[in-house]
């Protein structure tokens, strides 16, 4: 018998849920947690877009921004697909700062995008990064663009 430790898989509905004591304001009767919210946000933003859809893309968001938080200095870009949802998620600015609050040791992390897009494997780097930093990857959205990140500037101080 093994007495290896598994690491435990981090779940973006229970790290994105758990922020609720810092937004209670964005809690409402129709989007009773920030996990329904974000959803919400995203289907009204993305008519063709499914609930099973928004909620694959939203936990490889979550997954991703936090990462990038939790890893400074570490070359990590999305595709466009994911990059969907990264976006929405800014968007709602009083819970992307308290995301910023919680895993960015309370600093703004940037979003400065460059007008192209890289296409040297940063998007399959990008996944590996969030598998080992403990997320579940999502390998069809993720290879989806593969080819094509998004253009995300690191020469801006503390940006993705």
């Amino acid at each position: 018998m093994s007495t290896a430790v598994r690491p435990r898989t981090r779940d973006p509905q229970i790290i994105l849920n758990a922020l609720a004591h810092r937004v209670p304001h964005l809690i409402t009767d129709t989007e009773p947690t920030l996990w329904d919210r974000e959803i919400a946000l995203l289907l009204r933003d993305n008519s063709v877009m499914t609930r099973d859809t928004a909620e694959r893309l939203l936990g490889q968001a979550v997954a991703y921004t936090i990462t990038a938080m939790e890893r400074k200095g570490v070359d990590m870009g999305v595709g466009y697909t994911v990059d969907v949802a990264v976006h929405a998620l800014i968007l709602d600015t009083p819970l992307y700062f308290a995301l910023c609050d919680e895993y960015n040791s309370g600093h703004y992390k940037h979003h400065a995008p460059l007008i192209q897009r890289r296409c040297d494997g940063t998007v399959t780097r990008t996944a590996d990064i969030l598998r080992d930093n403990g997320f579940a990857v999502d390998a069809e959205l993720w290879g989806m663009d593969a080819a094509e990140c998004s253009p995300c500037d690191n020469k801006v101080p503390d940006s993705h």
